[in-house]
């Protein structure tokens, strides 16, 4: 008798390990406990589980940014994150940004810029601009930052850096680069 094959010995691992997990997350300030396919990704498991479809599916690849959410305070694709990565975690989506009758000021800057034409990528959009002033704030420095020992200041150039990672198919950029502006000069 032959010794199982190598991909025999791992189709054997992967029919006896666990398929599903128990993953417990605070998301926009409430707990949910679900029950998930261990390959359930993060996005899939807010919009299908959660029925948070403020944040969208755009290319599933981690290229256009319309996933991007909050966990932990950092922005990330959650498109490219297991949910059961985050047993734990604190996730804001763009469905708790907004207070129950008022908008949160990223949101209200956009509409005041007419910063998004078909709104497909707005969440993410906004999602990201927001980290962005925080970033900045923080002090973390990005490829443009010119001087890494003072406070960062807020350019076009260090506002375009921060948020190339986040796709319009319309062209709102000018627009979406005015309504981070706002914001930035609100907060300062």
């Amino acid at each position: 008798m032959n010794p199982p094959s190598s991909v025999q010995r791992r189709d054997d691992t992967l029919r006896s390990g666990a398929e599903s997990s128990s993953v417990s997350f605070v998301v926009n300030g409430a707990r949910h406990d679900v029950e998930l396919d261990n390959r359930t990704t993060l996005l899939d498991a807010l919009r299908e589980r959660l029925k948070l479809t403020g944040t969208k599916k755009g290319c599933d690849h981690g290229q256009c940014g319309a996933c991007t959410v909050s966990v932990n305070g950092e922005r990330i694709n959650a498109c490219l994150t297991l949910a059961v990565m985050h047993d734990g975690d604190d996730i804001l989506t763009i469905e708790g940004r907004a207070a129950a009758d008022q908008l949160d000021p990223m949101q209200q800057a956009f509409i005041d810029h007419d910063a998004f034409q078909c709104g497909y990528c707005t969440p993410g959009q906004i999602c990201s601009a927001s980290a962005v002033l925080e970033e900045m704030q923080a002090g973390f420095p990005s490829h443009v930052t010119n001087d890494l020992t003072a406070p960062i200041e807020i350019t076009d150039a260090e506002i375009r850096e921060r948020m190339s990672g986040n796709l319009c198919r319309c062209g709102a950029y000018s627009n979406i680069l005015k309504a981070i502006t706002q914001v930035a000069k609100e907060r300062a």
